[in-house]
């Protein structure tokens, strides 16, 4: 059974239907920063999105998050209308955004201490677990300015795992490290998302990254934000540095590239 035939057989943890998003600028004029965007990911599936700047990748998973309604459309999860935030997802910010007087082991577990007054013993054993998970194991203790961009971008992933979300939303998480850090958390992200299989939404501007990671890609028209293709990455898991030499990676990226900039000329 192929790709398509086994996603035809399961039931979509997520649905997006004719979505559109407008908002109202300072002057009163109207963007419109998504339209007529539909598509559907499957339980664990791995899904990025990429495009040009400003073309409504983060409003598209604003919208996923149930933190903004879109405009007109209807998104779904798991057969129900999204209607706010849900405790099943997750999510990631392209800035960990760790409070500096917690340590690394009480920033993970502050989420569950401001929504519920209290962590509980099995809480903090899984924050133990997670910060083994993503190589944290000896830094609990430190604080967030005592590690370096790319261990508090872990620690910010751990956190987001704690409640166990069904759903993890990615927003351009590694977008301020270095090229080599980038590789290494992205890999230690497909480790991560083997060994506990979660739904996620990755934004990124990185078609490398988007390559890497993803089993399929989004790829969006500038704005207003439209899916243009979805590209299945046919790439054979598990996936090393090494798939970033392969031929059909380059294949993939030079598709990506022509259709990302087709709207330049280039």
């Amino acid at each position: 059974m192929n790709q398509t035939e086994t996603r035809s057989a399961v039931r979509p943890s997520i649905v997006f239907e004719q979505v559109r998003q407008v908002f109202t600028s300072s002057d009163g004029s109207e963007v419109v920063a998504l339209d007529d965007t539909s598509f559907a990911i499957d339980r664990h599936e791995f899904i990025a999105v990429i495009g040009p700047s400003g073309c409504g990748k983060s409003t598209l998973l604003r919208i996923l998050a149930g933190l903004i309604r879109p405009t007109s459309g209807q998104v779904s999860i798991y057969g129900k209308k999204l209607d706010g935030p849900r405790d099943e997802i997750g999510i990631v910010f392209q800035k960990p955004t760790l409070l500096p007087w917690l340590t690394i082991r009480d920033n993970l577990t502050f989420p569950m201490k401001h929504k519920y007054g209290r962590v509980t013993q099995q809480e903090r054993e899984r924050g133990e677990e997670l910060l083994d998970l993503v190589g944290l194991k000896e830094f609990g203790g430190k604080r967030p300015d005592e590690l370096s961009g790319g261990m508090q971008q872990r620690a910010g992933i751990a956190r987001a795992l704690l409640h166990d979300p069904e759903i993890l939303l990615m927003d351009e998480p590694f977008s301020a490290l270095d090229a080599l850090t980038r590789d290494e958390l992205s890999l230690e992200l497909l480790n991560i998302w083997t060994q506990r299989p979660k739904t996620v939404l990755f934004i990124t501007h990185s078609i490398p990254e988007a390559l890497l990671l993803a089993d399929r890609i989004l790829v969006m028209s500038a704005r207003p934000g439209r899916i243009t293709e979805i590209i299945d990455v046919d790439l054979p898991r598990p996936r090393s540095l090494d798939t970033l030499t392969e031929p059909r990676f380059n294949e993939l990226a030079n598709h990506i590239r022509r259709k990302v900039f087709s709207r330049h000329g280039l």
